[in-house]
This record gives C-alpha cells, structure tokens and sequence, in this order.
C-alpha cells in the first residue's frame, strides 16, 4: 500500500520535454543564473538579511524615553539590592540568636 501515488502521466509525454516546456522563457524575461555559492552560505545570508529587515521594522524609542527607561531599571536594581541586603542581615541576625 502506498502513502503516496504519483500522479499519471499523459501516455506518449516524457519528462524531458516536460522540463523543456517549464523551462521557455516569456518574452523580456531573463535566464535565472545559477548560484556558486553553497547552499548553506546562502541559508546564513538569508537569515541576516531577514535580521537586517526586522531590524529596520523596529520602532527605536527617542533620547529621552531611552534615558527615562536607564533610570527606572538603575532605580529598581538598587532596590532589589537593598532588599535582599536586607533579608540578608534579619535572616543572619535570627540564625545568630537561634545558635548562641
């Protein structure tokens, strides 16, 4: 039993003269020319291409939104800081009292 069935070809057509037919061009059109470069080069082209494109998509925030942003994160990571400095000292302070 076969998953997949090829499709019948008309009786007399050959592939080759299918392949010519695919192959004629339309009037002002031009020959593809083949690639030298391998395949994967082309793949790792492809992907900074779409990088470059995306990065162009980007809507980048202005000097003043960017600088707002820095703050508010230099803010919070001290916080955060003196929190755990914090938790840190009570935490030492309550193992101290349970030993001694």
């Amino acid at each position: 039993m076969a998953l997949f069935k090829r499709k019948a070809s008309k009786p007399g057509a050959s592939k080759k003269t299918d392949a010519v037919k695919a192959k004629q061009l339309t009037p002002g059109e031009k020959p593809k020319r083949r690639s030298w470069t391998p395949r994967f080069l082309r793949k790792i082209g492809g992907y900074f291409a779409g990088a470059w494109n995306e990065l162009s998509q980007v809507r980048w925030p202005n000097r003043k939104a960017t600088w707002s942003l820095t703050v508010a994160v230099i803010l919070f990571t001290v916080f955060i800081m003196v929190f755990i400095l914090l938790l840190d000292n009570f935490f030492g302070w309550v193992f101290e009292q349970l030993v001694l």
